[in-house]
């Protein structure tokens, strides 16, 4: 007898199974009322509370191991829970209700086909709030394409009308550039393309706290290779007999959170080191990473320090002062390096005293630490329970933070996390960076923008080839659409092959 004849014979008769399903259901429900009565008093926006509730539903099923279970519904035809971010109850409850006619017996008590409106609900709201953040698009239901801004757009009028020619639909300013009065000019001349057309929402990042080199001591800097050792102080240069070059890093209290074994990576990740000493002046650092012909670390680039709780305050000055641009100019507002949901809180009171009695901003929140992944839950219903909300996963620093290893895992939780929130996504970092900055895509990052359609939105970063890249991934989505929706194949007719016929001899 073959393995999957053994296998089948273990799978549950469906009365088992019912029951098995019936109790889960009842986990879940009872599981999703807790945390929802929870973060009530978060939620001010009654247009999120299905959502909410929806989310603590999917919480409280993904807190339960479903591999065997899923195994069993699929030998019987049905449905293995594997797409229901969206939906969670609506999913358990047809999935009961169709091994309840199964098993020849009545829907248990409580328990009823969803209709299809509820089944639907879930996915309009999506839909609606891509719609409200990145614009609609007439053509169909493609997954959006942001544009980071390069400065020449504040002094070239074409440029904005072309990269909507050739596919943006949202565009993003970057706050940590330029100033207010680049800002009002990229912003005038994507306000006159949309006149008479579709409205083309715009981004603002504020730039949030970021930790740099502050100082190089000695008279150069080498190049470091892996094994080199130098030294990281808080500001002052280290004794002269520690002998090793050194950098130093101001902001307070970081490097005197660091213990031996802590990581810490440079210049977007071109260097990484880890503690080997720990000193009252500093400490000493020895290169784990770094390209075959060393790196050279120059003043103002910057540091990561992903096993570290490195508490700076969410706002920092320049972002309260550009805060009063945004809130004036902006469609909506890019949260960068958001932790709790305390600094959700600390920016809705900064955005609602600069608005007044106007409608509040809609948030997105770049995650791109450790602990921001760890508290995504808890940021979203703080964020979307006020005012509309979009989540970036910033691929870059959540790298860094979380190993390379561990990112294509994490970004996907982040994505059914948000689909269960009915929150949209933007796939954010590198996307196509070969051919926005060089003209010519790689590969592998061909792929990783058709991976981007699952998400709401991508988005691109600056380059001289960025009217290429937009048309490029424009491509790519609309394609995709025919073969994906999130995580559901979809079974379009293939066109690579025709229908198979006899050989002609």
């Amino acid at each position: 007898m073959s393995d999957n004849t053994n296998a089948v014979e273990v799978m549950s008769e469906p009365g088992t199974l019912l029951d098995e399903l019936v109790a889960l259901r009842e986990a879940v429900a009872a599981e999703a009322a807790a945390a929802l009565a929870d973060w009530q008093p978060e939620i001010t926006r009654a247009a999120f509370t299905p959502s909410a509730a929806n989310l603590a539903a999917y919480l409280a099923l993904r807190r339960h191991d479903l591999g065997a279970l899923q195994d069993e519904l699929s030998f019987w035809g049905l449905s293995s829970l594997g797409r229901s971010e969206g939906r969670v109850l609506e999913s358990l409850d047809a999935v009961i209700a169709a091994v309840a006619a199964i098993a020849g017996q009545p829907l248990p008590a409580g328990i009823s086909r969803p209709d299809p409106r509820a089944w639907q609900h879930g996915e309009n709201i999506l839909r609606e709030n891509k719609r409200l953040l990145f614009g609609a698009d007439p053509h169909g239901p493609k997954t959006r394409v942001m544009v980071t801004l390069p400065t020449e757009a504040a002094t070239d009028p074409g440029l904005v009308p072309a990269l909507i020619a050739a596919g943006t639909d949202c565009f993003r300013i970057n706050c940590a550039h330029d100033d207010p009065t680049i800002w009002s000019a990229m912003i005038r001349h994507v306000r006159a393309a949309a006149e008479g057309r579709r409205h083309y929402p715009v981004l603002m990042d504020i730039a949030g706290p970021k930790i740099r080199i502050d100082a190089l001591f000695g008279e150069h800097m080498p190049r470091l290779a892996v094994n080199d050792r130098f030294a990281l102080t808080g500001g002052s240069p280290p004794p002269a007999d520690v002998g090793i070059p050194a950098v130093a890093c101001q902001a307070p209290g970081v490097v005197e959170a660091l213990v031996a074994g802590a990581q810490v990576w440079f210049d977007d990740g071109k260097l990484g080191a880890v503690v080997e000493r720990c000193a009252s002046w500093g400490v000493v650092l020895r290169i784990t990473t770094a390209r075959d012909k060393g790196v050279r670390l120059k003043r103002g680039k910057g540091l990561n320090f992903p096993d570290t709780d490195v508490t700076l305050p969410a706002l920092t000055a320049k972002d309260l002062a550009d805060l009063d641009f945004v809130a004036a100019n902006a469609d909506m507002v890019g949260f960068s390096f958001v932790q709790t949901a305390d600094d959700v809180r600390w920016l809705q009171r900064e955005l609602a005293a600069r608005r007044g009695a106007a409608a509040p901003l809609p948030v997105v929140l770049k995650i791109e630490t450790r602990r921001a992944v760890k508290n995504l839950p808890r940021l979203i219903v703080a964020a979307a329970g006020r005012q509309p909300l979009a989540v970036m996963i910033a691929r870059g620093d959540l790298a860094l933070h979380l190993g390379f290893k561990r990112l294509s895992e994490i970004q996907e939780e982040i994505l059914w996390l948000c689909e269960a929130a009915h929150v949209p996504a933007i796939w954010a970092t590198q996307v196509l960076e070969q051919l926005v900055r060089k003209g010519l895509p790689t590969r592998a990052e061909t792929t990783d923008a058709a991976m981007g359609q699952r998400a709401e939105c991508v988005m691109l970063n600056k380059g001289p080839h960025l009217v290429e890249g937009v048309s490029f991934l424009d491509d790519v989505l609309r394609r995709m659409d025919r073969h994906q929706r999130k995580k559901s194949a979809r079974l379009a007719p293939l066109r690579a092959w025709t229908a198979m016929r006899p050989a002609r001899r």
